[in-house]
């Protein structure tokens, strides 16, 4: 019986030990430096690391990772399940301009956590010794380079005594919160999803076998659910071998993702929509004679709204090389269902509902909505009232709810918002439901999402609360009146954003008519008297949010006081903020036609 990947890692090692499993491409091209690592060394360096950490006793503790895009920090995670501690994946401290936040998320998931040891590498690990008199949390915490652990420590390593409920890993949710939730996945949870990524995705015995195993092309972070329990994890799940390269490669150089997947035809590939605009926005009119993407047969796109008109950009784009319609694959998935609810058929077009037919509750009027496929085997989703608790009819917008054994255990250390998140109950339905807080509907047994019950707000990938937002322009000015902000985020294409001259749109960033994805907007109240400094309380604003959270801000309105909708109970009405900005009817402080 199979109760973890350890085990699966352990047959495909006997079975086919010169089996490639992580190829990895290190400046990001083909004809550049390349490592690989076979599923015997990748067991064995698996082994070391676990050994190392059950001779000192860390069996069911927390091991922090930090390490650059690589093998070795395969070799860790797995280490970590071979010696049944728990991994907790993070975003290593990296560039001077992103070195503060890094560090602050860091020292938040080590306490939140109580991580005991941080595996990494030799660059990290040599950076975080010389900060330990600065950061007083890793005093009590071991560093380990990894790589320096003897291959020879392999054989001391003992079979864990792992269930199906023991808990693999803590995945932090992303974003820039001051209170990080670690969702506690287990490692059931962890081969459930497997199961359901691989029935979804089509990977069958046969199609690997038409592949020559090569089933995955990835630059997606291996920090990030998506990156890690897709192609990363997929790879040992199946057997298979898998080309990755570092997130920055590609952002650097987009075309450098396409190249590859034409090198080594890969089944699967994928990210975020805004991934695939920009391989769009760095595609010039050249002919495409030395592309082709023909083996390309699953292009998934999830982790945000996945646009129409980037599908339909894309396909046309990359039709004179091989892509094809068919392999556009929007799915729906969080790191509270372990990854995947819900995926598109293989071979299939995506399912396309115009404005008109999905309901006077859809949102967004100009744009066509995206099926995100159907629910993965054994998976259940149901749409609810969220305030009533119950099921509603096909076609009608609410809460997405989800139940199956990839559901995760909870989040750690958080009773609390585990029996609000992970313990609903459905009037009419045995058990327990996720609540996603993610809004959708559902039309013949498909899933269409339509917008985010919590405001969460997504840019490039990457999850920003809008209330950390608020609070953070409202630090940064005293005429901003406190407690009367409203963060969020609207479409690139949303026009001029309801401001008639739109002259704000787009300043200091790269926003404006061309702009792709979601961009956020920032509605602040100040008083009337501040209206001369609009301009430069403006400036402050958005210098402040990009100092803070790495975020370019379309749009700052100041408004007069009593503008921004509230609840009874005095909440931010961020949904009714943005209906008034799309609209115009802001009532808007604009201090040159005051003056």
């Amino acid at each position: 019986m199979v109760r973890s990947l350890v085990d699966l890692l352990t047959t495909h090692a006997a079975h086919h030990p010169d089996r490639t499993a992580y190829r990895y491409l290190v400046t990001g091209d083909c004809d550049g430096e390349i490592q690989e690592i076979s599923y015997g060394r990748l067991a064995e360096r698996a082994r070391s690391v676990a050994a190392w950490l059950q001779e000192r006793g860390l069996a069911g503790s927390r091991a922090m990772l930090l390490y650059p895009p690589g093998p070795e920090f395969i070799c860790g995670y797995l280490g970590c399940l071979a010696a049944g501690v728990v991994a907790v994946p993070g975003v290593p401290p990296q560039g001077r301009a992103q070195n503060h936040r890094a560090l602050t998320r860091m020292k938040r998931l080590i306490a939140d956590a109580d991580a005991k040891v941080i595996l990494g590498g030799r660059e990290v690990i040599t950076a975080l010794s010389g900060m330990v008199e600065h950061l007083p949390d890793l005093a009590d915490v071991t560093l380990v380079v990894t790589e320096d652990i003897p291959d020879e420590a392999a054989a001391s390593w003992r079979e864990p005594d792992l269930t199906a409920d023991s808990v693999a890993f803590l995945q932090y949710t992303s974003g820039s919160t001051s209170a990080p939730r670690g969702v506690m996945v287990t490692h059931g949870n962890l081969l459930d999803n497997e199961r359901v990524i691989t029935e979804r995705m089509g990977h069958t015995p046969d199609t690997i076998a038409e592949y020559g195993h090569e089933m995955f092309v990835s630059w997606l972070p291996v920090y990030h659910d998506m990156g890690l329990i897709g192609p990363v994890l997929n790879t040992v799940y199946l057997g298979v071998t898998a080309t990755l390269f570092s997130p920055l490669h590609f952002l650097q150089q987009p075309r450098r993702w396409l190249t590859a997947i034409d090198r080594y035809r890969p089944h699967t590939s994928g990210g975020p929509n805004f991934a695939y605009e920009l391989c769009l926005k760095h595609t010039g009119p050249e002919p495409l004679d030395d592309l082709d993407l023909s083996s390309w047969k699953v292009a998934f796109n999830g982790a945000e709204p996945v646009r129409a008109a980037t599908l339909r950009r894309f396909t046309e784009t990359f039709a004179p090389a091989g892509f094809r319609r068919e392999a556009l694959y929007p799915c729906y998935g969080l790191a509270e269902a372990t990854l995947m609810v819900t995926g598109s058929t293989v071979t299939t077009p995506p399912t396309l509902l115009r404005a008109s037919e999905t309901g006077p509750h859809a949102g967004q009027a100009d744009a066509a909505a995206v099926s995100s496929g159907r629910p993965g085997p054994d998976v259940t989703v149901t749409i609810a009232d969220p305030e009533q608790r119950e099921e509603l009819p096909e076609g009608e917008i609410g809460e997405i709810w989800v139940r199956g054994a990839s559901v995760a255990k909870g989040y750690w250390r958080n009773v609390l918002a585990t029996r609000e998140t992970f313990r609903a109950i459905l009037t009419g339905h045995e058990g327990r439901f996720l609540r996603t807080g993610d809004l959708g509907f559902l039309r013949d047994g498909e899933l269409f999402v339509t917008g985010r019950l919590k405001d969460l707000i997504v840019i490039d990938g990457r999850n920003h609360y809008p209330q950390d937002l608020e609070l953070t322009a409202e630090m940064s000015h005293p005429a901003l009146r406190p407690g009367c902000t409203a963060a969020f985020s609207v479409d690139g294409g949303d026009g001029d954003g309801g401001r008639g001259d739109g002259a704000d749109a787009g300043a200091g960033s790269d926003a404006g008519a061309g702009a792709i994805g979601e961009q956020a907007v920032l509605v602040a109240e100040i008083a009337p008297d501040a209206a001369g400094e609009a301009e430069k309380i403006t400036d402050v604003v958005r210098s402040a949010i990009g100092e803070a959270h790495g975020l370019s801000v379309r749009d700052v309105v100041l408004v007069r006081p009593g503008t921004i909708p509230k609840t009874s109970s005095g909440k931010i009405q961020r949904h009714a903020s943005r209906a008034a900005y799309l609209g115009g009817t802001l009532a808007v402080i604009d201090a040159p036609a005051l003056s």
